[in-house]
């Protein structure tokens, strides 16, 4: 097999994209709303549950949802990325996200969530983000979330996950 410099080009682009993906996971489970930014296009749109429209007020509803101190863990896989142009891509994550909030009566609510985000990428300036993301849902599963303290519930398992800037990457990176 011979590898070409197109080749190696597309793979340093299939990796940007990777990224990306990456970079929104971080920004949603971290409430870290710059690295969430930095995963779209100012002028992208998200379809996303009960939000539809422009990415702008995806990122409102984001804050409103960080604001309520909930716990999200998402992660990605079976990343599918197909070249449609030179500088497009259409691509197909997999993703679980076990998310856990306020309910409206007080309590807590917790869901095991399965889909897929269904992404049109577009490079600009040598940079891949999302220009639009349709989020298929595949498997949505309500558990009985637990009532005990979190000090109870992780014991000695310390440091606990926070959000931006709270969280212990955060503070690694602050001193590489």
């Amino acid at each position: 097999m011979t590898v070409t410099h197109e080749k190696i080009a597309e793979l340093l682009d299939k990796e940007a994209i990777r990224d990306c993906i990456f970079r929104y996971c971080r920004g949603v489970d971290r409430a870290d709303e710059a690295a969430l930014r930095s995963a779209y296009w100012p002028d992208a749109t998200d379809q996303h549950g009960p939000y539809s429209g422009p990415v702008e007020g995806f990122f409102d509803w984001a804050k409103d949802i960080f604001k309520t101190d909930a716990r999200n863990v998402h992660t990605v896989g079976n990343i599918l990325i197909e070249f449609t142009a030179p500088e497009e891509a259409v691509v197909e994550t997999y993703f679980l996200a076990l998310q856990r909030g306020p309910a409206t009566d007080g309590g807590v609510r917790q869901f095991l969530i399965a889909g897929r985000y269904c992404d049109v990428f577009k490079k600009r300036d040598s940079e891949w983000r999302v220009a639009r993301r349709v989020v298929a849902y595949d498997w949505v599963d309500e558990q009985v979330a637990a009532t005990e303290p979190e000090a109870v519930r992780f014991g000695p398992r310390l440091p606990l996950g926070a959000r931006y800037p709270g969280d212990p990457i955060y503070d690694l990176l602050r001193r590489s």
